[in-house]
């Protein structure tokens, strides 16, 4: 695999996540991905959406089925295993900022979670996403002073949410 990320869908990213930290069966994961699981408290993946993130995830090479076991009251569930290239590829994406405003309640929710649940500092996320957002609050505050009417509200808006988003993380780092 090359140092580039593969190209997933966040559902697919808490997948592989969830089945690197240990390797778990598809009705483990979207236990935790529910409305109301670990995971899912901050990023819902229903359970349809887990098993076909295990199919592309398996086809991508990432995981592998790695045993079998008996269901409660079904058929045998395959326990699915993260392979070298798939807990790679989690360890990088968990460290990387995301790039839009927009992905702080997805994306960068999620890698927090993710991250708290390995017990793995927050700190070097929250850095790293710090200057990020804090270049993207200085472009918008520049973009504001050039322009009136609607315009001027939407970045005004844009400019807040960066802001918004900065006081998260310091709380975040605050503990």
């Amino acid at each position: 695999m090359t140092r580039d990320l593969p190209k997933l869908s966040l559902a697919e990213w808490i997948v592989l996540a969830l089945i690197a930290e240990q390797p778990r069966h598809g009705f483990a994961v979207a236990s935790l991905t529910a409305a109301d699981g670990a995971v899912g408290q901050a990023w819902h993946v229903p359970r349809p959406i887990v098993y076909r993130a295990i199919t592309a995830l398996t086809e991508l090479g990432l995981t592998v089925p790695a045993a079998t076991e008996q269901g409660g009251h079904g058929p045998q569930r395959t326990v699915v295993a993260a392979t070298a290239d798939g807990a790679a590829a989690v360890r990088r994406w968990l460290r990387l900022p995301v790039e839009h405003l927009r992905d702080t309640r997805s994306e960068l929710l999620v890698k927090l979670a993710l991250l708290d649940r390995r017990g793995w500092s927050l700190g070097p996320l929250i850095t790293a996403q710090r200057k990020v957002f804090t270049r993207r609050e200085d472009e918008l505050r520049a973009q504001v002073r050039g322009t009136s009417g609607f315009e001027r509200l939407v970045l005004t808006w844009r400019r807040e949410s960066a802001r918004a988003a900065l006081r998260f993380l310091d709380e975040v780092a605050r503990g």
